[in-house]
């Protein structure tokens, strides 16, 4: 009798300890935010992903109390776990960049103390949505490219990521499991060109190549990697230049970003660390002196700041200047 007592308050400890008391105020959150994403559960998967997203509302609130450089909110992903998460949307493969030596030419200054490429004419896209597909290597090229071109002509063209999702693979591109810029600029350099959104359009899975080159609307001439860890001459490029792709790694944290300045104490910022590719737009600095970049994603307008975020510049945030690179229309 006291062993099966024993074993009944364990098994309600550890019931309680994997799965905490949920309280109705925290429930009603989870039908207003189903309600407002079109969520629709059967009984099981209801609460489980009542859990997920209780665990992950406690965990925004709980860093929106401290002093944090920037605050988390809730969005599209906040029922799923990040081990979810990084299934769908970052990298599996592992995209290691190679370059540590660029061919980005530096000079020396001086730079304006804010760049928004945004605010220079039309020469950023909307932003995109990459969906349930690792691709942001696609949105990161096809967004650089797209600067670069308009640069360039005086003509923002939106760009086929799909293109790059379904022919790439012989340049060390992985479709939806991963890839880089450098090697998609590489693919279209050697390819001769690139296809507009409209006339390949995006599907989120890859698929069968269908490229025509006769439809091609922007091309790479050479392409510009920017030499390892050094976020100097990404500043340098930006601020001359246009914009340019990083990538970097993606944490939990990450994933709840709302606004702010982003910052990480957790240190991996090597190349083989990343899995995430992204476009810096501009710079700027903090009232408090934090300097950072401006940055596109493609995860949507519902996420952080109209689908853009701020990171911490100057400290290799995350590892976001190993692998860094643009190019030459």
């Amino acid at each position: 009798m006291a062993l099966t007592v024993v074993w009944f308050i364990t098994a309600i400890f550890s019931f309680v300890h994997l799965s905490p008391l949920i309280s109705v105020k925290e429930e009603y959150a989870f039908k207003q935010w189903i309600s407002e994403h079109n969520k629709v559960y059967g009984t099981e998967e209801y609460h489980h992903r009542l859990h997920v997203f209780t665990q992950n509302k406690r965990t925004v609130d709980q860093h929106n109390a401290g002093n944090h450089s920037f605050t988390m909110g809730l969005n599209q992903f906040s029922d799923m776990t990040f081990e979810e998460f990084k299934k769908f949307y970052l990298f599996t493969q592992p995209s290691t960049c190679s370059v540590t030596k660029g061919s980005h030419v530096k000079r020396t200054g001086p730079y304006p103390e804010f760049v928004d490429w945004r605010m220079k004419g039309d020469f950023v896209t909307p932003v995109k949505n990459q969906g349930f597909c690792g691709s942001c290597w696609t949105f990161s090229t096809t967004g650089c490219l797209e600067s670069v071109n308009a640069i360039a002509t005086g003509k923002l063209i939106q760009l086929s990521e799909q293109q790059l999702l379904d022919c790439s693979r012989n340049f060390s591109n992985y479709g939806c499991f991963g890839g880089l810029p450098s090697q998609a600029f590489e693919y279209i350099k050697y390819s001769k060109g690139l296809m507009r959104e409209e006339d390949y359009p995006y599907k989120a899975f890859e698929g069968k190549c269908h490229f025509e080159p006769s439809l091609a609307a922007a091309f790479v001439r050479d392409v510009v990697n920017i030499t390892s860890y050094d976020e100097k001459a990404m500043v340098d490029a930006v601020a001359r230049l246009n914009p340019v792709t990083f990538g970097f790694d993606v944490t939990a944290d990450f994933k709840h970003y709302k606004e702010g300045v982003y910052s990480s104490t957790q240190c991996k910022n090597t190349t083989d660390k990343v899995n995430h590719a992204v476009l810096a737009v501009g710079y700027g600095t903090e009232k408090n002196d934090v300097p950072y970049w401006i940055v596109k994603n493609s995860w949507g307008t519902a996420w952080g700041k109209d689908g853009y975020f701020l990171i911490e510049r100057g400290k290799n945030m995350r590892g976001l200047a190993a692998c860094s690179s643009y190019p030459l229309p």
